[in-house]
């Protein structure tokens, strides 16, 4: 329980904070100049669903920040024009902030309620000072209103707008956020009157009938979905579906609304639930559906079960395991384990179940669900590469959030990796890969335990695999975060309407248009014809770190705009394993890296001593008409390049935990944790700087091209690797250097040098091509923006609309 004297004057603490307060109390808003507004550290950042009363509101959604000066913390609203600092990830936890103007708001429909809001600010750069202090930053006061002292309750875990009652995960809206989620098991088994209970099998013809108590076993589990939008009157907008059974079969099972929070995360795949005063409705048939053939189970499909808080309020037993008693019947939890070596032989869509040894983890990106305009949505996701010991390749995996937010982000090289409910995705010239489903869940070393198929066959056997393995063999083949996507373009550029999967062409303006639009980590992939006019080789990366104490988040013609804008509107497999299994895409060359690493630090500090840039004499080549089509530009696009984050690196024990940080999505709550460890910036390898005129000649766009020149680098699973001359065009053509270094050939293949490359350069002079991009927002001004492939006329089919 809050103290509610924490909003008296303590003499004598130079605290920012409640000066700014004691003088909110005297006028309605408040300017600091820059010697007044000291910083403060933001320590959360929570979202939620805004009420849309304004018809001037700027987003979908609003936030609340929590900062602290190291003597109080303060619950503040975030005006919704300084919401694309958030979206950009300018504004984060962790970092320090100047407050430079705010008010105080009274909630108008409630006594005794009242929040700060924030309404200009700037982000400081650097590492936060007001956390480097070392403080207990949860034990720190809560800082509120003299007089509002109650409003305390409503600080804790709910947001400020009072019309909403929760917060939603800061970057989805699929994972459980905040203390509402119960996780705990009941504290005592009740006695159950399992004789009265009815079958499954009896309830499709009892739509009006009196229903008796079901006694059934959670065999699947679906994500949440949080069904939340503009006007709907309810409080906790949330659905997930559970296929349950018993003796008799399958039945679908709907958890509805304020249930979600309170039973979602307790009913677990195995869990027995005695269920009174459920519904029945007919089934909804447009929802996807988890592949249960091999249970041997009847599926009842034509009605569901449905779980309400009223009308009436359902009944939730969750029965302990150890309550659980063999005459009741209840089929046990089966699963389709599918090895590496069998992936093949499977059809396209099909399910099937995983275990592996993750050798490789993707940074975790999102992307705009195309499904929801208004509020909009983002998924998000990351590529996993994990081996069986089956086959020489690995899984590809595309996991999106499972509503399992604690494990999807602990996933790391070494673990034992578990995936239910994957698909088959079968695609033109690139190996199959596997993609989470509505229904899949993901488990890893430190979640096995008690879990049902500990006991496998498939599960059996894979652990005993990797109790062959040694441990150094598989630190030096694995890999973290960097650039990855996943499949490789098709041979042929093909555009179709309405086609799965089609990369979009679009305009060189509307380029301009979604590269302002990126928000943090998300990922499209685009496509634009043009003009390669201009090359350069170069191995300094791009950045757009600061070192000065300040950098202003919120530029004079902005804070302008955004103003009038404002006023206008398994058992064994629980080891903790580091053992090792061959890797398709490493030679072990650790040392090698190493040495890179060393000569290109060296190399760039000596330029630096000389006066002058690095790369400033690297090898370039542009075309005979580049010089005169600058002048005629309208636009030259800049942004985008080849940044630290987009390069994988090598994973260490050591740096685990900076490492899951790096490749993690910001964090809604800031820890001491987080600042715990820092990594040193990844080696930054060759690559070229390419500038594409458009078609039309009036924007041009800098993008990085960045080959794969190594058969370890992951990006090299499953690429095509049809011969070809490392031409300039060959190798942007195809995405990789012939052949990569680190085969299985008796000499190391020795790649091409820069000069050699460019050489061939002139064979893009007026050449019409079609480039396939990949834009992703790093956070800050970050954006990548990296040449995936490039069609010559010849590989473009032009296809009737």
């Amino acid at each position: 329980m809050e103290d509610s004297s924490s909003s008296s004057v303590v003499t004598g603490q130079p605290s920012f904070l409640q000066r700014t307060l004691a003088r909110l109390s005297c006028t309605q808003s408040l300017k600091l100049s820059a010697e007044e507004a000291a910083p403060v550290a933001v320590v959360a950042l929570q979202r939620y669903l805004s009420e849309q009363a304004d018809s001037q509101q700027l987003d979908s959604y609003i936030y609340d920040v929590t900062v602290t000066d190291g003597y109080w913390r303060a619950k503040c609203f975030l005006h919704p024009s300084l919401n694309q600092l958030v979206h950009r990830n300018k504004l984060k936890t962790g970092g320090d902030i100047s407050v430079r103007q705010c008010s105080f708001v009274y909630n108008e429909r409630r006594l005794g309620h009242g929040y700060i809001c924030i309404e200009e600010l700037s982000c400081v750069a650097g590492r936060s000072t007001v956390l480097s202090r070392g403080d207990d930053v949860d034990s720190l006061p809560m800082l509120v209103k003299q007089g509002m002292e109650r409003s305390l309750v409503l600080l804790r875990d709910a947001p400020l707008q009072v019309g909403r009652k929760h917060y939603l995960s800061l970057w989805n809206n699929e994972d459980p956020e905040g203390d509402i989620w119960t996780s705990g098991s009941p504290s005592s088994d009740p006695v159950l009157d399992v004789s009265k209970v009815t079958l499954l099998g009896r309830l499709e013809s009892s739509l009006r009938v009196s229903l008796k108590p079901l006694l059934v076993k959670i065999i699947h589990k679906s994500r949440l979905r949080y069904y939340g939008k503009f006007g709907l009157r309810i409080d906790y907008p949330y659905q997930a579906y559970f296929e349950v059974a018993d003796q008799s079969g399958t039945m679908s099972l709907v958890l509805w609304n304020e249930l979600c929070p309170e039973f979602y995360e307790r009913m677990k795949v195995g869990t027995v639930l005695y269920l009174q005063n459920y519904t029945l409705k007919q089934s909804y048939s447009n929802r996807s559906r988890p592949q249960m053939d091999h249970h041997r189970l009847k599926n009842f499909t034509s009605v569901e079960i449905c779980l309400n808080a009223r009308n009436p309020a359902s009944v939730i037993t969750v029965v302990s395991q150890k309550s659980v008693l063999p005459q009741w019947g209840l089929p046990e939890v089966s699963y389709q384990f599918t090895s590496r070596s069998e992936l093949e032989q499977l059809a396209n869509n099909a399910a099937c179940d995983v275990i592996g040894l993750v050798m490789f983890v993707g940074r975790v990106e999102r992307v705009r669900s195309k499904g929801n305009k208004v509020p909009e949505k983002y998924w998000t996701y990351r590529w996993l590469h994990a081996v069986d010991g089956t086959s020489d390749l690995p899984f590809v995996l595309e996991l999106y959030s499972s509503s399992q937010p604690e494990i999807f982000s602990q996933i790391c090289p070494m673990s034992y990796l578990v995936c239910t409910q994957m698909r088959v995705c079968q695609a033109e010239g690139s190996l199959p890969y596997l993609t989470s489903s509505c229904e899949t869940e993901i488990f890893v070393t430190g979640y096995h335990k008690g879990q049902p198929y500990a006991n496998d066959p498939r599960v059996k056997s894979f652990i005993q695999w990797t109790k062959t393995l040694k441990d150094n063999a598989v630190l030096q083949k694995t890999a973290v975060g960097g650039h990855y996507c996943y499949p490789h373009p098709p041979q042929i550029f093909t555009q179709t309407r309405d086609r799965a999967g089609q990369t979009p062409l679009v305009a060189a303006a509307d380029l301009k248009t979604e590269l302002e639009t990126l928000q943090y980590r998300e990922h499209k992939r685009l496509a634009i014809q043009g003009q390669i006019t201009a090359v350069r080789y170069t191995t300094s990366p791009q950045t757009t770190e600061t070192t000065g104490v300040e950098e202003d988040e919120v530029s004079n013609d902005e804070r302008e705009r955004v103003t009038s804008e404002r006023h206008g509107h398994p058992s064994t497999a629980e080891q903790n394993v580091t053992r090792s299994p061959w890797s398709p895409y490493s030679d072990g060359s650790s040392a090698s890296r190493r040495k890179r690493r060393i000569h290109t630090e060296t190399h760039e500090r000596q330029e630096q001593e000389e006066g002058r840039a690095p790369d400033s004499d690297a090898p370039s080549w542009e075309s005979s008409s580049w010089s005169k089509q600058q002048q005629e530009l309208s636009e030259h696009l800049h942004q985008g390049g080849l940044h630290g984050d987009s390069v994988s690196r090598s994973f260490t024990l050591d740096e685990k935990s900076a490492l899951l940080r790096q490749s993690n999505l910001q964090p809604t709550r800031w820890t001491s944790e987080s600042a715990a460890d820092t990594l040193l910036p990844a080696p930054c390898p060759g690559y070229y700087q390419l500038t594409i005129l458009g078609i039309n000649k009036k924007i041009a766009l800098d993008v990085a091209f960045f080959p794969i020149t190594r058969s370890d680098d992951p990006r090299a699973v499953g690429l095509p690797q049809h011969p070809h001359d490392n031409t300039m065009l060959s190798c942007l053509s195809t995405g990789f250097f012939c052949p990569l270094r680190g085969g299985t050939g008796p000499e190391e293949a020795t790649p091409p040098e820069p000069e050699e490359v460019l050489a061939s350069a002139r064979e893009l002079e007026d050449t019409h091509v079609v480039c396939v991009l990949d834009l992703c927002h790093l956070g800050g001004d970050e954006v990548e923006v990296l040449i995936n492939k490039v069609y010559k006329v010849t590989d473009i089919s032009l296809e009737t609309q």
